[in-house]
């Protein structure tokens, strides 16, 4: 039974209406994490009237967390999150039906965890766990709607919706294990969670109304220090008929190339123009020799004037991710696709096979 009074505003909007209402109330929705980005996330669309929600997170509430994950309170410290989570959405609306798994989701359990849902949200702060995400929904057919924040940037995405481009298909290689540092090594501004929650709760409402223009097929960057947000476009593969750990890293619109093929070639005549995309401090710290470029990913745009288009650039960063990003930004500015090469692993790669090369500030 809907509430009427309480989404009244809802009931309001011609496109949602009561039906609308009732197709919200339900759903039914599994959020993993219930930190940073899934206190926003899990606060709103119990707010909205989400009908059953289910809450996945092994943590426990920390001090630290209370500066972004605003769900939980002081009292709350010690306590597991998705038990936190849990007693909040009771406080807030008692009708909706929450599940809380005081567990980490991983292989074993993943699909027995998320089957039966409508959506799934990520509200992780680790990469393999969004591979392991992209690959349960893929073979469950979910949608899930992606959120990642790294100190003032963030980015949002909806994956596998109506047969639409999965995580893999914008990045197809994981970096290496721990080469992205989360909050509590890298720090982050503590609204930035929550512009990011609030737009995968606002993704999550137009996939159950059937409303909007979706996510699917784009990437959302945030930049909470000049406030602003670009949009990005990637396609599907549709050569992959299934999602498996060892996808070729081939399968992307534009290169990829590891580390060792890279000294390969380059001790065979290769010389491609190197585009630096981590931070200056980064680069003063240390960079490769070979650098002709450094400038950070989220601003490449700005300094396409300065990267060669007939020639071959290799971009890199720490890990291998931010320079993908990098390299959509620059397809999106005209670039050719068959010309950009990821350095996959980045920096660090390189390191681990000829740390010679690595200038040290």
């Amino acid at each position: 039974m809907v509430d009427l009074e309480r989404h009244s505003r809802h009931v309001l909007l011609p496109q949602v209406g009561a039906e609308g209402q009732v197709r919200i109330s339900q759903a039914k929705i599994a959020c993993v994490g219930a930190g940073g980005l899934g206190a926003p996330v899990l606060q709103y669309l119990a707010a909205a009237g989400v009908g059953h929600i289910t809450i996945i997170d092994d943590d426990t509430v920390e001090l630290s967390n209370l500066q972004r994950q605003v769900i939980h309170r002081s009292v709350d410290v010690g306590l597991p999150k998705a038990e936190s989570a849990k007693r909040f959405i009771a406080d807030l609306d008692s009708n909706i039906v929450v599940t809380a798994h005081v567990v980490r989701l991983n292989e074993s359990n993943a699909s027995e965890l998320l089957k039966e849902h409508d959506i799934v949200i990520d509200g992780t702060d680790n990469i393999p766990t969004r591979y392991l995400i992209d690959e349960v929904c893929f073979s469950l057919g979910i949608p899930w709607i992606y959120g990642s924040v790294y100190r003032f940037e963030g980015q949002v995405s909806t994956f596998n919706l109506n047969g639409g481009p999965c995580y893999r298909d914008l990045f197809p290689q994981p970096p290496p294990e721990g080469s992205i540092p989360n909050c509590s090594e890298a720090g982050v501004l503590g609204v930035l969670p929550g512009l990011v929650g609030c737009h995968q709760a606002n993704e999550a409402l137009k996939v159950i109304l059937g409303i909007g223009t979706s996510l699917s097929g784009k990437l959302l960057v945030l930049d909470a220090l000049d406030t602003s947000q670009r949009l990005l476009e990637f396609n599907k593969e549709d050569s992959r008929i299934v999602h498996q750990p060892e996808s070729k890293p081939e399968d992307s619109m534009f290169n990829h190339i590891d580390a060792e093929t890279t000294l390969a070639k380059m001790k065979e005549g290769w010389k491609p123009f190197v585009l630096d995309v981590r931070s200056k401090m980064e680069y003063d710290q240390a960079h490769i020799s070979w650098c002709d470029l450094q400038h950070p990913h989220e601003e490449v745009a700005a300094i396409t004037s300065q990267v060669p288009r007939d020639r071959d650039v290799l971009i890199h960063c720490r890990s291998g991710m931010r320079s993908q990003i990098a390299a959509l930004l620059l397809i999106q500015e005209g670039f050719s696709a068959e010309r950009l090469y990821n350095l996959d692993g980045g920096i660090q790669a390189i390191h681990s096979f000829e740390p010679e090369c690595i200038v040290q500030g």
